[in-house]
């Protein structure tokens, strides 16, 4: 039976082995995925195959900057071992710089190619977890010194020392929204069940029970946008006030945690 390209590079990223080894394989399996990665470990060969289940709890954030464009993207390991191999590093520093001059169709291609050797070589699941890509006036961008935070913003106005600043500050306090109005009802409740349990064990009256949940959504959400947070450089203003006129219209935090 004829196979197709896309079937044998999906082969190909699972196990790791070679193009002619994963058509070869299918063919033999009339083109049944499972049964070619069976037909390839009896063989021997097929390393990634047998690794894709296994937890990746460990990983590198790779950010790179250009003008007014930057890229993070995130490479998922196993182990913290793995992490530190030059191999690792260096597949993520340049998937980061194809995902930065090329885009993420590149850069997906790229991964396609280069992680299932990567895979046979380090003896461990590793796949691209994460990415993103901002264009913005003017960027901040910080990657923390163990390489496991990545923040970008992008601000319209104000300077790249300003943008900067809220790249640290968004990595140390984690806000998930730039305001308020953002929060999803969703979270709000799951947060307000949780705030009615805590409103009944405390004994409060039933009847003060919306005006009190009113006061905990406001401070939620507050908590929450990076805007009316405290500056964590100078905790007397909000990042709001530290911006000035200057607003933010992008905002991206990865980690590996």
């Amino acid at each position: 039976m004829s196979i197709s390209a896309s079937a044998i590079q999906s082969l190909r990223a699972r196990t790791g082995v070679s193009i002619s080894a994963c058509k070869e394989a299918l063919e033999e399996a009339n083109g049944n995925e499972e049964k070619a990665i069976e037909i390839l470990r009896k063989r021997g060969i097929a390393q990634a195959a047998k690794k894709a289940a296994r937890e990746q709890s460990e990983g590198l954030v790779f950010l790179k900057e250009q003008g007014a464009k930057a890229a993070v993207l995130v490479l998922r390991c196993e182990t913290d071992f793995v992490a530190r191999d030059d191999g690792f590093q260096a597949v993520g520093n340049a998937l980061a710089t194809t995902l930065l001059e090329k885009g993420m169709d590149a850069m997906k291609k790229e991964a396609e190619m280069q992680l299932p050797e990567l895979v046979q070589k380090l003896g461990e699941n590793i796949t691209v977890e994460d990415f993103h890509v901002i264009e913005a006036p003017v960027l901040g961008t910080y990657l923390h010194s163990n390489a496991k935070i990545g923040v970008i913003i992008g601000l319209d106005g104000s300077t790249g020392d300003v943008a900067r600043d809220i790249s640290m500050h968004a990595a140390a306090l984690s806000p998930r929204y730039v305001h308020p109005e953002e929060v999803g009802s969703d979270v709000l409740e799951k947060e307000k069940e949780i705030w009615r349990e805590q409103l009944k064990k405390e004994g409060k009256p039933e009847a003060m029970f919306d005006k009190i949940m009113m006061g905990k959504e406001k401070k939620f959400r507050e908590e929450n946008a990076i805007v009316k947070q405290a500056f964590v450089k100078d905790p007397s203003k909000t990042v709001e006030k530290h911006l000035g006129d200057a607003k933010i219209t992008a905002y991206i935090r990865v980690s590996v945690v």
